[in-house]
């Protein structure tokens, strides 16, 4: 019994004219996701179609299962779309289960063949009834649930439902440079954004000696998480320290966070022009720190016309924690290692800033060299999705 890999779009096809454009790139982010397993794929406007051994197909399930642009899929079995085959085929699939109740539900797509869906729901029921003792039909809570499909050239028959990431097919939309520290919401959002279509690069800021160099493989283990989505993470590292010494040297101490995000966002947007980005992605949260008030957003947001979006803003912590943990970031994120924006915080950081009064903290030290410098200076890292503990790396 020869089985495929039957993928659903969802989302998808709702596109109607650039429906050709996201299922042309889901196709090829499934084709680099599995390039390394003896596949063929296939695809219509419906439907897309893995061929596979049967020994790799837990692995290929759990390549699957981190592709953005699936919405369901199932472990079909393929015949021939012919009634005599598909009742043949039903009724060795059924022979080993165990189930007291069932439903028959068929779709068919094939117009040309000769019985309708409901009535093969009917034909097709009956076979199942006939073949096993102490059954019935359940349509509302069936224990086994038989799926149908009736296609041109070949049926499928499946039993079973795996949810997909759902999403757009990251490369649909253009690049997004994401702000990744070593917390709990930076990565959250970065999955968050992939799962709309934009691929990322991730930019992290480092403050030597006032951060370590623990922190910074933190944040990389971070991006190898955020890799499982997508073939490789570009991870741009900024040396951040001059910049900082000199905000915390000179401002104000309640406009030193304010100040040092606006830098930050200077930073981003050069950095989105340098390397093709047109956004700038974090993890802000409304109201969750003194920087993330509105008028705190507002303020630090005036340094840069870019978009800046906040795919977690109107989260609360236990959601942004709860999604961290099912994408394995959040045993990372709470690992002991500070970043710079935990190292040097006020007492009594400023909530409601003046945008005047931050363009006056600006104005007592020479930043646009240091900005320029900071850009120059950046070290890149490409990476990849690791198999290895993270832990054994810290």
């Amino acid at each position: 019994m020869k089985r495929v890999i039957l993928i659903k779009y969802g989302e998808l096809s709702t596109k109607k004219g650039n429906r050709n454009f996201f299922i042309n790139t889901l196709y090829q982010n499934i084709s680099g996701k599995l390039r390394d397993f003896d596949v063929s794929i296939y695809k219509d406007r419906s439907r897309m179609y893995i061929e596979f051994h049967d020994y790799d197909l837990n692995a290929i399930q759990k390549k699957l299962d981190c592709i953005f642009g699936i919405h369901m899929y199932h472990i079909a079995y393929l015949v021939d779309t012919n009634i005599d085959a598909i009742k043949r085929l039903l009724i060795e699939l059924i022979d080993d289960l165990n189930f007291s109740t069932f439903k028959v539900e068929v779709k068919r797509s094939d117009k040309s063949f000769p019985i309708h869906s409901q009535e093969m729901n009917h034909v097709l029921g009956g076979v199942v009834l006939k073949h096993k003792d102490n059954i019935s039909v359940d349509v509302h809570h069936p224990e086994l649930l038989i799926k149908v499909e009736i296609r041109e050239g070949h049926s499928y028959i499946y039993f079973n439902a795996y949810q997909g990431a759902g999403g757009y097919p990251i490369g649909t939309q253009p690049r997004g440079m994401l702000m990744l520290s070593g917390g709990i919401d930076s990565p959250v959002a970065g999955y968050l954004s992939m799962k709309r279509g934009i691929p990322i690069d991730c930019v992290y800021f480092e403050a030597i000696p006032h951060t370590s160099l623990e922190a910074r493989n933190k944040v990389i283990e971070l991006s190898k998480k955020l890799a499982k989505y997508t073939n490789e993470i570009h991870l741009h590292i900024v040396n951040f320290t001059k910049i900082q010494e000199e905000i915390y040297k000179n401002c104000h101490p309640n406009y030193c966070i304010t100040i040092m995000r606006r830098m930050m966002y200077r930073i981003m947007e050069k950095l989105a022009n340098k390397y093709h980005g047109l956004a700038i992605i974090n993890g802000e949260s409304v109201g969750q720190v003194a920087s993330q008030t509105l008028t705190s957003m507002s303020v630090i947001n005036e340094v840069t016309n870019m978009p800046v979006l906040r795919p977690v803003s109107c989260f609360d912590k236990l959601e942004i924690i709860d999604l961290a943990k099912r994408i394995g970031t959040y045993d990372i994120s709470i690992l002991p290692y500070e970043d710079c924006c935990t190292v040097f915080v006020p007492k009594h950081p400023v909530i409601n800033p003046s945008l005047e009064q931050a363009k006056k903290e600006e104005e007592k030290f020479d930043f646009p060299s240091m900005l320029e410098e900071a850009v120059e200076t950046v070290d890149t890292i490409v990476v990849v999705e690791e198999e290895d503990n993270f832990s054994d790396l810290l």
